[in-house]
C-alpha cells in the first residue's frame, strides 16, 4: 500500500459566506440529536442502565445535548474481560487492512467536519475557528498515523551477520484503556485511540463526562467504516464508579490519558501495582498539565504583535489548553507599554455563546468556573494588579471574561498552579537570565514561547528552556500533527510527542527474530 505524502488539513475560511452557511446548516442538523439517547457498546452489543448521564451546553448550561449511560462497575469490568477476548482476533489482522479502516474514517469525517465541529461547539463552547481546528486534527492524526502504521510494519533495519537471518517486528501489546480529554474532545480521543487501534491493541473508550456526544459520534463513524464489533468499547459513566476499575484490570495492558495532573499520577500509581494474576508491567502514556511561560525580551521583534501573539495563546479557547500561555515574563525596560498593549489587544474579545462564534465563549462547567474565579481573587490577594477582566458576566452559561493581572510574583499561585481558564499572569524580569530562571521554576515543562531578535538568546533558550515544545517568535500553542510532535516533561506528562514518529512505538513492544542458516 503505498499513499500520498501526509499533508496537514486545510482549516475552514470563515470569512467566505458559502463556509458560514455551511457551518450554520451543520448547527441546525446536529440539534437533532439533542433528545436521543445513546447506549454504551461493549463487546459489539448495545446496552443501557439504570442511571444516566446528560450533556449539558456550557454557553445554555440548562441546554440538555443527549442522553447517555452511566456503565456499572460490572459492565467496566465485563468491557475489559470482552475487548481481552476480541484482541486474540485483531491482532492478527494485517496491517494493511487496519490501516484502511481509518483512511476510509478520515474520508467520511473530511466530507462531515462541519458536523462534527458543530457538536463541539455545543458541547465544550468553542468557537467555530476553535473546533474545526480539533476537527482537523483528528484527520490529521488518523491520516499520519495510517503511514506511520504503515512504516512501523516495515520492521526495524538489523546489522547482518553470516550464518543468520534476522529481523525485528513490531506487535500490539493487548487491551488498552484511552481516556481523552474534554478540552480537545474529538482530535486527543481520535489520536489516542487511533494509535491504540491501528497498532493492533482493542480499546476501552471511556470518554469525559463531559463531552460524550462527540465521543460518541466518532464511535458511530467507525462502526460505519466497519471496524469490526468488540474492537472498539463505548464505556460512559463516572469516574469513580469505573475509571480505577478499568485502570486496575490484571487484563488492561496498557493506559492512555490526557488530563490533570492529578488524575494522571492517580493512574500511574494505580496502574504501577501489581494486580493478582497480571503478568505484565502496564504501560502508562500521560498528557498532564502545564504552565506555560511566553518570555518577552527587551530585543522584542515586533512588539505589538508579540502581544497578539500572548493573548491569542492565553486566551484562545477561554485558556483551556494545557499548552495555553497563563504566564508572561516580560523584560522591566517594556514591562509597562506591554502590559498596555495586552490590554488594548485583549479589548477587542467578545464574550458570549459559542454557537454565535465570539472569540470566546464559555468555560466548561461550573466547578470550572468557581475554581477560575477563586483563582483570580486568590491572584489580586497575593498583591497582582487587576489590570482586565474579572467581572460577572451573563448567568445564561459559564461565562469569564479574558483577566489579566500584572505585578504578579514568580512564586505566587497563580504563577505556579495549572488555572486551565482565561487568566494571564504578568510577571516583571529584570533581563534575560531572570527571565529564563522565572521561565523554569515551576514542577510542569508542557510549551514555552521567546519573543527576541537576539540570535544568542534565541539559542541559549533552546538548550535551557526546559520545555517540550519550544516556539521561538510565535504564541505557544497551535501544535500541528506531524509539524510539531507534542508532549512535555517533568509533570507535563510522559513527553508521549503525539503526532510524532516516536509515538507509535508506545503502543507495540518490538519481537527480535533469529533463525540459522547454512
Amino acid at each position: 500500500m503505498k499513499l500520498p505524502k501526509f499533508k496537514n488539513e486545510p482549516f475552514t475560511d470563515f470569512t467566505k459566506k458559502k463556509n458560514v452557511k455551511e457551518f450554520e446548516k451543520a448547527l441546525k442538523k446536529v440539534r437533532e440529536r439533542f433528545s436521543l439517547e445513546f447506549p454504551l457498546v461493549i463487546g459489539g452489543e448495545k446496552f443501557s442502565s439504570d442511571k444516566k448521564l446528560v450533556s449539558f451546553n456550557p454557553s445554555r448550561r440548562d441546554q440538555a445535548l443527549g442522553t447517555f449511560q452511566k456503565a456499572t462497575a460490572e459492565m467496566a469490568i465485563n468491557a475489559i474481560d470482552l475487548a481481552n477476548n476480541t484482541f486474540s482476533e485483531w491482532k492478527k489482522v494485517p496491517v494493511k487492512t487496519r490501516v484502511k479502516y481509518f483512511l476510509d474514517a478520515a474520508k467520511k469525517m473530511r466530507k462531515r467536519k462541519h458536523d462534527f465541529s458543530a457538536m463541539m461547539v455545543y458541547e465544550v463552547g468553542k468557537n467555530w475557528a476553535e473546533a474545526d481546528g480539533d476537527t482537523a486534527e483528528a484527520i490529521d492524526f488518523m491520516e499520519f498515523y495510517a503511514r506511520e502504521m504503515l512504516r512501523y510494519a516495515e520492521g526495524q533495519p538489523v546489522v547482518k551477520i553470516p550464518g543468520e537471518k534476522n529481523r525485528l517486528e513490531y506487535i500490539p501489546l493487548g487491551v488498552g484503556v484511552v481516556i481523552p480529554p474534554w478540552n480537545f474532545p474529538l482530535a486527543i480521543l481520535v489520536g489516542m485511540t487511533t494509535a491504540s487501534l491501528i497498532t493492533g491493541n482493542t480499546v476501552v473508550l471511556k470518554p469525559s463526562s463531559d463531552s460524550p456526544a462527540i465521543a460518541q459520534m466518532f464511535v458511530e463513524l467507525m462502526e460505519e467504516v466497519g471496524l469490526p464489533k468488540g474492537v472498539l468499547t463505548f464505556l460512559t459513566g463516572d469516574g469513580s464508579t469505573i475509571g480505577d476499575l478499568i485502570v486496575t484490570h490484571p487484563l488492561t495492558r496498557f493506559v492512555a490519558f490526557t488530563g490533570s495532573m492529578e488524575v494522571g499520577l492517580r493512574i500511574n500509581e494505580l496502574a504501577a501495582k501489581k494486580q493478582p494474576s497480571q503478568i505484565w508491567i502496564k504501560r502508562v502514556i500521560a498528557e498532564m498539565g502545564g504552565k506555560d511561560s511566553i518570555i518577552v525580551d527587551s530585543e522584542v521583534p515586533d512588539i505589538i504583535e508579540a502581544a497578539r501573539g500572548v493573548v491569542q495563546a492565553a486566551f484562545g479557547f477561554q485558556g483551556q489548553k494545557c499548552s495555553a500561555c497563563s504566564r508572561v515574563i516580560v523584560d522591566e525596560k517594556i514591562y509597562d507599554q506591554f502590559c498596555e498593549l495586552l490590554v488594548s489587544e485583549t479589548k477587542k474579545i467578545n464574550v458570549e455563546d459559542a454557537s454565535l462564534n465570539p472569540r470566546m465563549g464559555p468555560v466548561i462547567n461550573e466547578k470550572s468556573f468557581k475554581s477560575i474565579t477563586d483563582y483570580i481573587k486568590k491572584g489580586i490577594d497575593e498583591g497582582g494588579k487587576l489590570i482586565y477582566g474579572g467581572e460577572d458576566m451573563d448567568k445564561t452559561g459559564y461565562y469569564i471574561q479574558p483577566t489579566i493581572i500584572s505585578g504578579v510574583d514568580r512564586d505566587a499561585t497563580i504563577s505556579q498552579e495549572e488555572i486551565f481558564g482565561p487568566v494571564l499572569a504578568v510577571i516583571k524580569s529584570k533581563n534575560f537570565d531572570d527571565a529564563m530562571e522565572i521561565a523554569n521554576n515551576t514542577i510542569y515543562g508542557l510549551t514555552g514561547a521567546v519573543y527576541t531578535k537576539n540570535k544568542k538568546k534565541l539559542e541559549r533558550a533552546e538548550s535551557e528552556f526546559f520545555v517540550g515544545n519550544l516556539y521561538l517568535n510565535r504564541k505557544c500553542t497551535g501544535a500541528l500533527v506531524g509539524v510539531h510532535p507534542f508532549g512535555g516533561f517533568n509533570m507535563s506528562g510522559t513527553d508521549s510527542k503525539a503526532g510524532g514518529r516516536d509515538y507509535l512505538g508506545l503502543f507495540q513492544q518490538a519481537k527480535s527474530i533469529s533463525a540459522k542458516v547454512k
